[in-house]
């Protein structure tokens, strides 16, 4: 089915729950590109063990399709400066929730409780900062459902899918805050800043 073997397909249906397929991402070494970028299919995250955010949202997305979800992913940016982030999202009871690749202490995963995608992305809005203290996160995407790219084999397939985040860049985009609003922001207190440089896997 799609592409997968017996093994990776008993592997995935197996994560029955966003919270099963969540603790099994967190297992998941992080990518450090050491050879270059990549964007691995999740097949290819499944064979070499480790996976960034854009990649572990992909494979997020592939375990809840197996499991009786759609297979959506939002876009969240950020300030020139910072780093755009990828999330797998999912509806439970009518209410969204989220699964995350992080190395860091925040950004993760999202119960099913909110609302709205916004209401959804609005939760990483404090923890979205740089070493400095300043708040960067600014607009998000639409859910996007990857199976629009089935016909490319992006499940399986052992190229770079870069086409993917490229595709994500392009979609519109809604902001979550005015002019006016990040003018008066205030910076993340000193103790936050700490708790944002702890990492989950080192290089």
């Amino acid at each position: 089915m799609f592409g997968f073997d017996k093994k990776e397909l008993q592997l995935l249906r197996s994560l029955k729950t966003p919270r099963n397929i969540q603790d099994f991402i967190n297992k998941i070494p992080i990518n450090f590109e050491e050879h270059g970028d990549t964007c691995f299919s999740p097949r290819t995250v499944l064979k070499y063990n480790k996976a960034h955010c854009m990649e572990g949202a992909m494979l997020a997305a592939v375990a809840l399709r197996l499991n009786g979800y759609k297979s959506l992913v939002v876009d969240l940016t950020t300030i020139k400066g910072d780093f755009d982030h990828v999330v797998a999202v999912f509806k439970q009871n009518n209410y969204w929730g989220a699964i995350s690749k992080t190395n860091h202490a925040v950004l993760r995963y999202r119960e099913p409780i909110y609302k709205t995608i916004r209401e959804l992305v609005m939760s990483y809005f404090h923890e979205y900062f740089l070493n400095n203290g300043k708040k960067t996160l600014r607009s998000y995407s639409k859910p996007v459902d990857l199976s629009r790219f089935d016909k490319k084999e992006w499940m399986t397939s052992e190229d770079n899918l870069f086409y993917i985040p490229e595709y994500l860049d392009k979609v519109k985009h809604y902001k979550i805050i005015t002019k006016a609003q990040i003018k008066n922001l205030r910076k993340a207190d000193k103790i936050e800043i700490k708790a944002g440089r702890l990492v989950e896997w080192k290089k």
